[in-house]
């Protein structure tokens, strides 16, 4: 291994400590506790390593994000593909709920917080990986409809039924029966 191939490695290592440092403060207290002080404490480097890596906090909540689409891409897979035949819209919707309520923090720095990451044509490819696997799942089921367009209205269904319980505006205990609902009268 050259003294190059060292350093880049620990300078990759190091972007990811500061990006997961972020991450589990963010979800312990929320994104206000998340400073490069505060950051620069947690993993015992100074300021200015922090500023090596990225310009400004707004560009650590874009690299926990696109982690997040990564993550959310992928779970989004798998429930594609382990789904039974016919219920792999049903699957999908579920894990995205259950990928927002698990990692809050995460979801609010891909849906929530300001970005400077785009979305659609030209977008990096990870997010859009996230909205192609829902698409996968959608199209099959489309049947003359446009599936893009109604891959976007389950999103955005999802979306808002996702942020509506995480404010407490909607009834506690009935997150399933609003999911089966959506994709029911979407993909009849």
């Amino acid at each position: 291994m050259t003294i190059q191939d060292r350093r880049n490695r620990d300078r990759l290592s190091q972007r990811q400590l500061i990006t997961s440092t972020a991450r589990a403060l963010a979800g312990r207290e929320g994104w206000d506790a998340v400073t490069t002080r505060r950051l620069a404490a947690e993993i015992e480097y100074s300021q200015p390593v922090i500023y090596k890596h990225f310009s400004s906090l707004d560009d650590i909540a874009d690299a926990v994000a696109l982690d997040g689409f990564g993550e959310l891409a992928a779970a989004l897979a798998e429930a594609r593909r382990a789904a039974a035949p016919g219920d792999d819209v049903r699957a999908v919707a579920h894990r995205y709920a259950a990928f927002a309520s698990d990692a809050p923090a995460v979801y609010d720095a891909m849906f929530s917080r300001s970005t400077r990451l785009r979305f659609g044509p030209g977008s990096p490819t990870t997010p859009s990986a996230a909205f192609a696997e829902l698409r996968a799942a959608v199209a099959p089921h489309a049947g003359e409809a446009d599936a893009e367009t109604l891959t976007e209205v389950l999103w955005a269904g999802l979306h808002g039924l996702v942020v509506l319980l995480r404010s407490g505006r909607l009834r506690p205990g009935h997150d399933t029966a609003r999911i089966d609902l959506l994709v029911g009268r979407l993909l009849p």
